[in-house]
């Protein structure tokens, strides 16, 4: 402690001018220095643990692993782009010059032609000045005249496609039907066509296919064979009524499958009381046989394919089939040439596209109770009067229907002299069963007059 206090005299003394030996002063600059030395030596030491301590405060975020999925965004270069790990993700889109052209877009491939597509179209439009256009045939013999008419004048009240009317009658009546569609309106009659053909058998004996049935209604057998130059058309009984346009019944000819030739609805709805079920001495179509009243053929698949048959082990094209076909069950046979198209479809009933019972309703359908579906929901679209009920009484509602469409009027209101007449006169129907459907047979009839007078009213005025 002494000497201690002695060397900081000395150096106090040094420093303050006053004498003394060499020895302290030597001492007081090796002091100096060391104390220069350590503070370098902390200033180093302290920032580096300063530098650690700030590190450790701001940990490096580790970069992802590989495949884990994660999007990471580089902050700065690439204006928050987002990127991935995958290598393919860091490839910067091609960013076209500004003195580049661009490049012209690919020409497309042409689509290639397949085996369907050169096959038989479904079903081929009619066309006359841009429309589309229906084919109707009907067969009309002996005292068939005023019911035809009425027939052909339901055809045309609601249509919009242009028509052409086939009709195949006597020779004694073309003069007749010829007068009777002159008659008509001009705006009626600008709409359609019609040609008339004699009565043509054209194999096997005539008289017996005139006395098949009805006088001359196996003539819608030889169509195919006769009018070679018409691809689809609508057959028709003498005693049916369209209650709608006839276009809607046409459209029928889009839902054909590839094979399909002919449509046609079922006999009956339930089969137990059906008549083929319960009657019938020869094969027939399904489980209650089929109504040939209203058929839709395509007539060019008709002529061109072959029909499965009991009497040949190999097809048969429709004009080798229906003579040996009527000469095997002519005495099993009914109804002629309905029991005939049901045998025909019975061994082919891939050929044969069944519509709803309202597209050919009939007093069976009604008569001992409702067993149409499809009219009670939607209303009859075609009516089918047979059994004779337009021209007696024992189904009235029928008979006013019949007889509403042939006094209607062709310049008269639909609605004030055809519509709502026809709703006073089912009041005296109802003590029947059909009778008391009567919107059963009306609500079809009302929408179809509807669209005429939008068509023919509104937009035409």
């Amino acid at each position: 402690m002494k000497n201690v206090t002695a060397t900081k005299y000395t150096v106090n003394d040094v420093s303050a001018g006053g004498s003394g030996s060499c020895q302290p002063v030597l001492r007081s600059h090796t002091m100096k220095l060391y104390y220069k030395i350590a503070i370098v030596v902390g200033c180093l030491v302290g920032g580096r643990l300063l530098f650690y301590l700030l590190l450790n405060m701001f940990p490096a975020q580790p970069p992802p692993r590989q495949g884990d999925g994660r999007v990471w965004r580089v902050a700065q270069g690439f204006q928050g782009r987002p990127v991935t790990r995958h290598p393919a993700a860091f490839r910067s889109p091609p960013r076209p010059m500004f003195d580049e052209q661009p490049r012209p877009l690919p020409k497309r491939r042409k689509k290639p032609v397949h085996d369907r597509d050169l096959q038989e179209p479904i079903f081929r439009l009619h066309r006359w000045k841009g429309e589309e256009w229906v084919h109707l045939a009907v067969v009309a013999c002996g005292d068939r005249l005023e019911e035809t008419m009425t027939m052909l004048k339901s055809a045309i009240l609601f249509n919009i496609y242009k028509i052409k009317f086939h009709i195949f009658a006597e020779d004694v009546l073309h003069p007749q039907f010829e007068s009777s569609i002159k008659a008509w309106p001009y705006l009626y009659k600008s709409r359609l066509e019609y040609s008339l053909y004699p009565i043509n058998f054209s194999m096997g004996n005539p008289q017996e296919w005139k006395k098949l049935f009805k006088p001359c209604a196996a003539q819608r057998l030889f169509l195919p064979m006769i009018l070679k130059d018409v691809d689809s058309l609508l057959y028709v009984d003498t005693d049916v009524l369209f209650l709608r346009p006839v276009d809607d019944v046409w459209k029928f000819l889009r839902l054909f499958n590839s094979t399909q030739l002919a449509a046609m609805a079922l006999e009956h709805e339930i089969p137990k009381i059906g008549w083929y079920s319960r009657f019938a001495r020869h094969p027939y179509y399904g489980a209650a046989g089929v109504n040939s009243g209203v058929m839709l053929m395509n007539l060019t698949r008709m002529r061109s394919q072959l029909f499965k048959n009991s009497m040949i082990p190999t097809g048969l094209r429709w004009e080798e089939l229906l003579y040996p076909l009527y000469h095997k069950y002519k005495n099993a046979i009914t109804w002629g040439d309905q029991d005939l198209l049901n045998i025909i479809f019975h061994y082919n009933p891939e050929y044969l596209y069944v519509f709803p019972c309202q597209w050919n309703y009939r007093p069976d359908h009604c008569m001992y109770g409702s067993n149409c579906r499809g009219a009670e929901n939607q209303g009859v679209s075609i009516l089918h009067g047979n059994r004779g009920v337009y021209h007696n009484n024992k189904q009235p509602a029928f008979k006013i229907m019949y007889e509403a469409i042939r006094n209607f009027p062709f310049e008269e209101n639909l609605f004030q002299s055809l519509y709502f007449p026809l709703q006073n006169s089912f009041l005296n129907t109802v003590h029947t069963l059909c009778g008391r459907l009567s919107q059963v047979f009306l609500k079809q009839l009302e929408q179809a007059m509807k669209k005429a007078y939008e068509l023919r009213v509104i937009h035409i005025g």
